[in-house]
C-alpha cells in the first residue's frame, strides 16, 4: 500500500488516464504473462530437487477437487504471490483490473480442479477450446506430472512439447 502511495506502482484508479479499452487489454496481457510466469514456475517445481519441499503438497491429489485448487506448499504461494507484487510495478493496470485477474484466476482454478470436465467434447474440440487449459487437460496433469504446465492456456506446453497430444 505505502509504493502505491509513493506513486511508486503503476495501479491507477481513473479509467481516463489510459482509456476503457486499456482495461481490456491489459487485462488479457496480464493474464498472458502470469501463465507465461506460472508455466515456467510450475516446470520448475516439477524438477526431482525441488518437487518435494515447494510442490508435492498440490499433487498429493491425484484425482483432484475444487480444494486442490488451494493446496500450496509455501515456497509455491510465495511465488505466486510475487507475480502480483511485481507486475503492478511493470504494467500500469486499473485497480478494477486486478480485481478482475484475482477473480479470473481463483474461479479458473477451481474449475480446473473439478476433477470432471463440464463442458461439451464440441467445445473442446473447436478452436478456443484447444487453446483452453480445462479440468480434463489439467486432471492429465495430476496423473502424470511431467505434461500440461499451463495456467490458463495452452500455448507453452504446445510450444514446447509437453502438451499431450492424445486429449486432441
Amino acid at each position: 500500500m505505502k509504493a502505491y502511495e509513493q506513486g511508486l506502482t503503476l495501479l491507477y484508479i481513473d479509467v481516463g488516464q489510459y482509456g476503457a479499452w486499456y482495461l481490456g487489454i491489459s487485462f488479457f496481457a496480464t493474464l498472458f504473462l502470469q501463465d507465461t510466469y506460472f508455466y515456467f514456475l510450475h516446470r520448475a517445481f516439477h524438477h526431482p530437487k525441488v518437487f518435494r519441499w515447494a510442490h508435492s503438497g498440490h499433487h498429493r491429489s491425484v484425482i483432484s477437487t475444487p480444494w486442490t485448487s488451494f493446496a500450496f506448499d509455501l515456497p509455491e504461494a510465495l511465488t505466486q504471490a510475487l507475480f502480483f507484487v511485481a507486475i503492478v510495478f511493470i504494467l500500469p493496470l486499473h485497480l478494477v483490473t486486478v480485481l478482475a485477474i484475482l477473480l479470473t484466476m481463483t474461479v479458473w482454478a477451481v474449475w480446473n480442479h473439478l476433477g470432471f470436465t463440464i463442458t461439451s467434447s464440441f467445445f473442446l474440440s473447436q478452436w478456443l477450446g484447444k487453446w483452453l487449459i480445462g479440468p480434463g487437460h489439467h486432471g492429465l496433469h495430476h496423473r502424470r506430472h511431467s505434461q500440461h504446465f499451463g495456467l490458463y492456456f495452452t500455448f507453452w506446453d504446445r510450444l514446447l512439447g509437453t502438451q499431450n497430444l492424445d486429449r486432441e
